[in-house]
């Protein structure tokens, strides 16, 4: 089965409780609370929620992950880890933020020029 939103400036909701096999293509952003298997691919930003769970390559603009991945993923620009994130698979992202807590299982690849931050709760006090 394949799954495409055309619309290009929409948003695409895999709700919790709702299945999708096979492949997903997105001109849009998309948000996934379901389960996903197969491939999931998005021009724009891509937000997995905590519920969810994708056994899925995994590739757009930029990503927050806060559920399951099992599979590659790869991210043009910013990708994110929450602290709920559980990723098993290869990581490609110019920028990778990830919380304390969050599970990475796989190979890290950055670009060139990329940078790599650990994100914090509270934002560092100014050094004078």
């Amino acid at each position: 089965m394949s799954l495409k939103n055309k619309g290009g400036h929409g948003e695409t909701v895999i709700a919790e409780g709702v299945k999708v096999e096979g492949n997903f293509t997105s001109d849009g952003n998309v948000v996934i609370d379901g389960a996903v298997s197969g491939s999931v691919a998005a021009s724009g930003d891509v937000t997995i929620g905590e519920r969810a769970m994708i056994d899925a390559d995994l590739s757009a603009n930029n990503a927050v992950i806060s559920g399951e991945v099992k599979g590659s993923v790869r991210v043009e620009e910013r990708l994110e880890l929450t602290s709920s994130a559980r990723v098993k698979g290869d990581v490609e992202a110019r920028t990778i933020l990830m919380a304390p807590g969050c599970r990475l299982n796989g190979k890290v690849t950055m670009p060139d020029g990329a940078l790599a931050m650990e994100m914090q709760e509270h934002a560092p006090e100014p050094v004078e």
